[in-house]
């Protein structure tokens, strides 16, 4: 009969086989994704709200793991001190070692070596730096950190009076926050004000490129798994449209 369905010819098993080479590369991105995430990230909860309003209290992020040699001033960073507490802690690198921090200038700001630095990302945008002053010299190998919320934030500025003037060895460092993954879902920038000091900031991670394999990878699986049902679908022909002899 000429209504046979042509579901079978050439252009039929193309796109079976296209079908099936995007499930498997779908796949490949999808799980890749995930295990490149697995590998180079690790999930943290946020204990208190000392880094608000970049990430509140409850947030779940994302941090890279890495080595301390590889932080940067602006870097918000996981680490673990004696010192401290028996817990991790996430707080914002605001100097390294050498560097003298003091607050605040005139303008209220605080200083890296006599250069005052904007700090867009703290809560209280039009108050202080720091409701007290400080000035603190961090030794060679730490790392002097401080919250966004600078108000009610137990940073270095609690522990001036202790060796290394409130800062913490970089090896103590475990880990660097590149993304908020719930419940906002963002990327956190690295702020442009510590660009221009020596050291620069740090490279971004690769969440993006992990987050755009996983999406590209399940786009490619449902297009895929589509592709049968849809093909029928589209090949029929209404009855009445069936020839006759």
């Amino acid at each position: 009969m000429s209504g046979t369905v042509r579901t079978e010819g050439g252009r039929g098993r193309l796109g079976s086989a296209l079908s099936g080479l995007a499930v498997a590369v779908g796949c490949v991105l999808f799980l890749g994704g995930f295990a490149w995430g697995a590998v180079q990230y690790k999930p943290y909860t946020v204990p208190s709200d000392s880094m608000t309003p970049t990430v509140d209290v409850g947030n779940r992020v994302l941090a890279q793991r890495i080595d301390g040699a590889d932080v940067r001033r602006g870097d918000i960073v996981i680490f673990k001190d004696a010192v401290w507490s028996d817990l991790p802690m996430i707080k914002r690198v605001v100097g390294v070692g050498g560097d003298k921090v003091a607050c605040c200038d005139t303008d209220g700001r605080l200083t890296i070596n006599g250069k005052a630095v904007e700090e867009p990302y703290l809560r209280d945008k039009g108050g202080p730096a720091s409701p007290q002053n400080f000035t603190a010299t961090v030794p060679q190998g730490n790392l002097f950190l401080l919250g966004d919320e600078r108000f009610t934030s137990l940073d270095s500025r609690v522990h001036l009076r202790e060796a290394g003037q409130g800062s913490v060895p970089r090896s103590a460092v475990s880990a660097r926050v590149d993304a908020v993954a719930w419940p906002l879902g963002s990327v956190i920038d690295r702020p442009a004000a510590f660009a221009a000091l020596p050291g620069g900031v740090s490279r971004p991670g690769p969440v993006k490129l992990i987050l755009g394999s996983v999406v590209a990878g399940a786009a490619l699986i449902l297009a895929g798994c589509a592709y049968g049902p849809l093909a029928r679908l589209l090949s029929r022909r209404p009855a009445g449209s069936v020839g006759r002899r």
